[in-house]
């Protein structure tokens, strides 16, 4: 698995009439969940706040004897998402401390109602006790896994696997007939500017562009518009080429040997995927040593042990 494959810098953006293949380079991601921001609120009087060994988490309110410290309104904003990351500050902490006071409030009525006894309850909590731990195992897996180390071996891997790969620059105008296309070849062989007859009669909405498709690799496209392309030398032109979306008038403009992306253009992804490969590798682990019995299905038949080798007499 190629964690920089389709990082290309410079590309122009895909558009769905393009004839780009779609590029599926993902690992399945663990998610982290948030739990309710009150899970930090602890009482003044009577208990010890979980949350007070660090001194610097400062509490900001107090709802009927319960704190509510600097550390609840960080996981309260983790728990609201994008909408509250993008208030002014003054208006996203008072919008988080009424939000942890509600939560508050809330959870003290329950509690004078004895639901915290309900089996429903015990059953949630039982959850989400398990998934808090879970997120808090995959959290500091995620701190260990990525080392400088780890991070250069999965680049130079990935950059031998590119090293020497070839990209073409090309444009093309795409319409509905091959008649369309073999009509527009001539015009361009009579000295019409490849461009403007791009933004004129091109059904691609990059035909705006001039029909540049800018610098790519075959794989990142279909494989009939790229073995053309690929055949071409610069400032040739194709015979019409039909694809899934029609047919092309291509024109090569230059090709190039791909250069690698330096290593610090590319740390966050290389970060990203240390991060997914660990997680995922101790949940393999995991699963491999563990006994799990699935409840919900018959029992599978155990395969009938295979007799013992009988051992031949020596000649």
């Amino acid at each position: 698995m190629n964690p920089l494959k389709g990082i290309s810098v410079g590309l122009t953006t895909f558009r769905s009439a393009r004839p780009r293949t779609a590029m599926l380079v993902a690992t399945a991601a663990l998610a982290l969940f948030v739990l309710p921001a009150a899970s930090g609120c602890s009482k003044n009087s009577n208990s010890t706040p979980a949350a007070s060994a660090d001194p610097s988490d400062t509490v900001v309110a107090r709802v009927n004897g319960t704190d509510i410290r600097q550390s609840d309104l960080q996981m309260a904003e983790d728990d609201l998402g994008e909408n509250i990351h993008n208030m002014d500050p003054a208006t996203k902490h008072e919008q988080l401390v009424a939000y942890v006071t509600d939560i508050v409030l809330l959870a003290q009525a329950a509690e004078k109602k004895n639901l915290q006894n309900e089996n429903e309850f015990k059953q949630r909590q039982a959850f989400l006790h398990n998934k808090l731990l879970m997120g808090m195992m995959l959290q500091s897996l995620s701190k260990t896994a990525v080392t400088d180390e780890e991070l250069h071996k999965v680049y130079d891997e990935a950059m031998t696997s590119m090293s020497g790969e070839e990209e073409v620059h090309a444009r093309h105008i795409l319409v509905a007939t091959e008649d369309e296309a073999k009509a527009i070849i001539e015009q361009l062989k009579g000295g019409a500017d490849f461009a403007a007859l791009a933004k004129e009669k091109s059904k691609d909405p990059g035909g705006q562009d001039g029909g540049d498709l800018g610098y790519f690799t075959k794989a990142q496209m279909v494989p009939e518009f790229a073995e053309v392309a690929f055949k071409m030398y610069p400032g040739q032109l194709s015979n019409p080429v039909k694809t899934q979306f029609g047919w092309h008038v291509i024109k090569v403009e230059d090709k190039r040997t791909k250069e690698a992306p330096p290593f610090d253009a590319v740390k966050p992804q290389l970060e990203a995927f240390v991060v997914r490969k660990a997680q995922n590798d101790l949940v393999g682990q995991l699963r491999q040593t563990a006994k799990v019995e699935r409840l919900d299905k018959p029992a599978v038949p155990a395969a009938p042990a295979m007799p013992a080798p009988t051992e031949q007499p020596k000649q």
